[in-house]
């Protein structure tokens, strides 16, 4: 089937997205556990995936843990440290396919502040030919309705999208809509699919 367009997700796709890391390096492995066993942090982020106030979910979320205020804290003030650094390959890729031509969308479980605060860190981010960020459009992946938005909006038939995703959840509700779809696990091999589907040359993907 024809590619129209190739979808990338944002997140351990183009810039490597881990908070547990972060704070393992801040406040150690075992702080950091004793607090996610407590607090669901991920669910707190998908709040401001959907669009709710960065600053101020994180900051009341860290007034109703007093016990891991501070940490909490950290979400906010050092969200760009978690979201770090760009996957450079994966940067090339996106750049070569717009070289080339092929139309390349975002869509992306992201908060409207967050993604605007990482503009201005990675340039790349701006360059996408359509972008569909969760924030803005008031709901995240893996629910059908942001992938029937983008359909919509396009205006491209589903086989003729082609989509990449770090989580399993993600690919198989685009794959559901008929889609094609490949579950990133590392630049290499979303380089050799996007050989394998003729849209870059071995050399372009690189």
């Amino acid at each position: 089937m024809t590619v129209e367009a190739v979808i990338f997700d944002i997140g351990n796709v183009l810039i490597e997205w881990q908070p547990e890391r972060h704070y393992d390096a801040v406040i150690g492995e075992a702080r950091r556990k004793e607090m996610f066993d407590a607090v669901d942090l991920h669910q707190m982020n998908d709040l401001v995936d959907q669009g709710h106030s960065f600053r101020e979910t994180v900051l009341g979320a860290a007034d109703s843990y007093p016990e891991f205020r501070e940490e909490i804290r950290m979400w906010y003030f050092d969200w760009i440290k978690m979201a770090t650094p760009e996957i450079p390959h994966s940067v090339r890729l996106l750049r070569a396919l717009r070289s080339r031509g092929v139309p390349v969308f975002a869509l992306s479980n992201f908060g409207i502040e967050s993604f605007a605060f990482a503009e201005t860190q990675y340039p790349f981010l701006t360059e996408f030919d359509r972008r569909y960020i969760s924030g803005h459009m008031g709901c995240v992946k893996p629910h059908s309705l942001i992938y029937e938005m983008l359909e919509a909006d396009c205006k491209i038939s589903p086989e003729n999208l082609l989509f990449t995703d770090d989580r399993h959840e993600n690919v198989a509700m685009a794959q559901s809509r008929g889609w094609q779809t490949h579950v990133f696990e590392g630049p290499e091999g979303w380089a050799n699919r996007l050989v394998a589907e003729g849209l870059l040359s071995a050399e372009e993907a690189a």
